[in-house]
């Protein structure tokens, strides 16, 4: 069934369903606290619930309190972790913004009309266009590029090409990151597959048949190749490998020279919040120049055109694939499915 419909059909629950597994790997975060107890609604503190990464989060949450004096209660945790918070306290909804991994979720809440508009946000026209809503019923803030991240000590010659890793010489020394666990995996396929079309799965296929392993969520599909056990991770998230990288690992990454896929971050105000001034101001922070600056230092791409990163390639070095957002948000449950069960 396609999300569309699901959301047609008033069901958070149905899509919850779907996410609370396949985007149970979105973040590195667990659910660092409490938040959203009817004590900080009343009390006026500002709920977000936020998909991380952990660290950033928790940065922009003291530097937001730090500046506008708001208290701030946040939830960290998965995608899916956060659509069945939502959906447990639909009756009395407590969220004031989310911040999730998966372009395609928050989508589905603004067409489900649980996100408030907030057209004027600072910063809004700096944003890259195609990662937030043209009426500003979300923007990204922040994004990640999926790459092929190798061991430099096993690599001598590294990849240039997803096709690369479907030949002998990459036999059974390649990971892949479960799209049931990683959103952002399954952003890469269903991205890759919205621009190529059904001939796209013939490259799932042939690494399939070169021993390409599914290996958990990002993470657990990274390790293996940090230690040499594998040799490189296919649909590896770049902010891990560059952080990896700068902590002295022996890894790096490259984007092949066919294009990836950019998984966007994107932050909404929820509809119901009874505190849309704090959650607007909060919005502000968030493309402002002290948080960008933020979503650089965690090897994050920034939400904004006018600011660059230094430690990591910018959006205008990575070459892309044209994706289709709605096409790849309508088909994840069936890509989900097929790609599992080619693999089992």
């Amino acid at each position: 069934m396609k999300w569309n419909q699901l959301w047609q059909k008033g069901s958070l629950l149905a899509l919850t369903a779907i996410l609370g597994t396949t985007l149970a790997g979105c973040s590195t975060s667990t659910g660092a606290s409490s938040a959203g107890s009817s004590t900080a609604k009343d009390a006026g503190t500002l709920v977000v619930y936020s998909a991380g990464p952990e660290g950033l989060a928790k940065k922009i949450q003291a530097g937001f309190e730090a500046k506008t004096g708001i208290k701030v209660e946040m939830f960290q945790g998965t995608t899916g972790k956060i659509l069945s918070r939502m959906e447990a306290e639909k009756a009395n909804p407590v969220v004031d913004v989310v911040v999730l991994a998966s372009l395609p979720s928050m989508q589905a809440l603004a067409k489900e009309d649980m996100t408030l508009a907030y057209p004027e946000a600072a910063n809004h026209d700096k944003l890259v266009k195609d990662w937030s809503d043209t009426e500003g019923k979300y923007v990204s803030y922040s994004a990640s590029a999926l790459g092929i991240v190798y061991n430099t000590k096993e690599v001598t010659t590294p990849p240039t090409s997803w096709a690369d890793l479907a030949k002998p010489e990459w036999k059974d020394k390649v990971n892949i990151p479960d799209p049931s666990l990683s959103g952002s995996a399954l952003d890469f396929i269903t991205g890759y597959l919205s621009a190529e079309g059904d001939k796209g799965w013939s490259l799932f296929e042939q690494y399939q048949q070169n021993g390409v392993a599914i290996a958990g969520a990002n993470q657990e599909a990274l390790d293996p190749v940090i230690t040499g056990a594998k040799s490189a991770v296919a649909a590896g998230v770049d902010y891990m490998a560059y952080k990896a990288k700068a902590d002295g690992e022996p890894v790096d990454i490259v984007y092949p020279k066919e294009g990836t896929v950019i998984s966007p971050r994107p932050a909404a105000i929820i509809k119901t919040s009874q505190h849309a001034d704090q959650a607007k101001q909060f919005i502000d922070y968030l493309l402002s120049d002290e948080a960008q600056q933020m979503v650089t230092s965690a090897y994050l791409l920034p939400g904004r055109t006018d600011i660059t990163a230094d430690n990591r390639a910018n959006l205008s070095e990575i070459p892309t694939y044209p994706v289709k957002w709605d096409w790849m948000g309508e088909h994840s449950e069936e890509t989900t499915t097929k790609f599992t069960n080619l693999y089992k």
